[in-house]
């Protein structure tokens, strides 16, 4: 079967590196989200929104399923829980050219539980390496997991450390750990992405269980100062379990999601700062990276995307600067106007001091 992304180009969607990656989060991290996220970073491994199964077998699965080019290294997460349909499913990601399939094991929605889907799969440890182990013998790319640190009262060392063991012996390629428990009940996904305290002890203790497995910290990591010590084993919490990790334990990965999605304009230093290369020439700022995307936009727009749910991806993209309100404010109601044109952005721009 051919490739079915659109613009692809020649782009290996294997070679990649995990030390950052963009978490997969829901209305969000939408095909235009990371082509604007791609475009400041050539090196974050970004994700798309989990997608589950049946969108994809029994819906319009390229709908859900395409993306540009340019947005490689690039992940699919996948939410599910039958074998054959994770197969049909991780199958199709490799064709269309993706990096990666992920299985969510760490959603704590209402909507994905009564489907046996997200962090209720933390209870079924055998069926969710079934469903790893089943991607596995299917497709070529790396199959990965995100998961959280239990679930309602299960929240113990030993029941982590058990369902990581067990899933991992399916042959899990990378583990991202988002370092909170989920409440499946008494919690909306919002509250549960705050209100259970982190705990990056346990994410070391997993890593030091299984050291040649790549593991990756997920949860309330804000900068790009925080990601640089927790991958060079700076960070507090090494101290704090330095007496049960295995000496020189040191984690694979971070992954941010927040973090940078409402601080977008960070992403232009992860290359030299995480990655080590030289500093990207453009764009020089705000203003010259969001005229840059010009194109993309009206691109898009002639193929009838709304302007809206491009421009809701950039609100944030003058925070803390004169006149970021009135840009929010233009760029926020303007675009949701049934006349709505790129102009907008100009005008937008023009409230911004220099």
């Amino acid at each position: 079967m051919s490739l079915k992304n659109e613009d692809f180009s020649s782009t290996d969607p294997l070679i990649f590196n995990r030390r950052l990656s963009v978490a997969p989060m829901l209305d969000w991290t939408d095909r235009h989200a990371r082509f604007f996220m791609r475009a400041l970073s050539k090196n974050a491994l970004l994700y798309s929104e989990m997608v589950v199964t049946s969108a994809i077998l029994l819906g319009d699965s390229h709908r859900h399923l395409r993306y540009n080019s340019e947005e490689l290294p690039l992940a699919l997460q996948l939410g599910g829980s039958d074998p054959k349909a994770l197969v049909q499913s991780a199958k199709m990601a490799e064709e269309y050219g993706y990096s990666e399939v992920n299985l969510n094991c760490g959603c704590p929605s209402d909507r994905v539980q009564s489907g046996r889907i997200g962090a209720c799969l933390m209870n079924h440890k055998e069926l969710v390496a079934e469903c790893v182990a089943a991607m596995k013998a299917a497709v070529k790319i790396p199959v990965t997991v995100k998961t959280r640190l239990g679930i309602d009262y299960q929240d113990s060392w030993e029941f982590l450390a058990d369902f990581v063991r067990t899933v991992d012996a399916a042959g899990v390629d990378h583990w991202i750990i988002h370092a909170r428990k989920a409440w499946l009940k008494g919690l909306s996904p919002k509250e549960n992405r705050d209100v259970p305290p982190l705990d990056y002890a346990k994410v070391l203790r997993l890593k030091s269980l299984l050291p040649s497995k790549g593991f990756s910290i997920n949860g309330g990591i804000r900068s790009l100062d925080e990601v640089q010590i927790l991958l060079q084993g700076t960070h507090p919490v090494y101290a704090e379990v330095q007496n049960q990790i295995i000496s020189g334990t040191k984690l694979d990965g971070v992954m941010m999601g927040r973090g940078i999605y409402e601080n977008l304009w960070i992403l232009r230093e992860v290359d030299q700062k995480i990655f080590g290369e030289k500093p990207t020439a453009e764009p020089q700022s705000q203003k010259e990276y969001l005229l840059s995307l010009e194109p993309y936009i009206a691109k898009q727009m002639e193929k009838g995307v709304p302007l809206h749910l491009m421009t809701k991806h950039i609100l944030s993209l003058f925070a803390g600067q004169p006149g970021a309100r009135k840009y929010r404010q233009i760029m926020g109601e303007q675009s949701c106007a049934t006349a709505a044109n790129i102009s907008i952005l100009k005008r937008a721009v023009g409230a911004i001091s220099s």
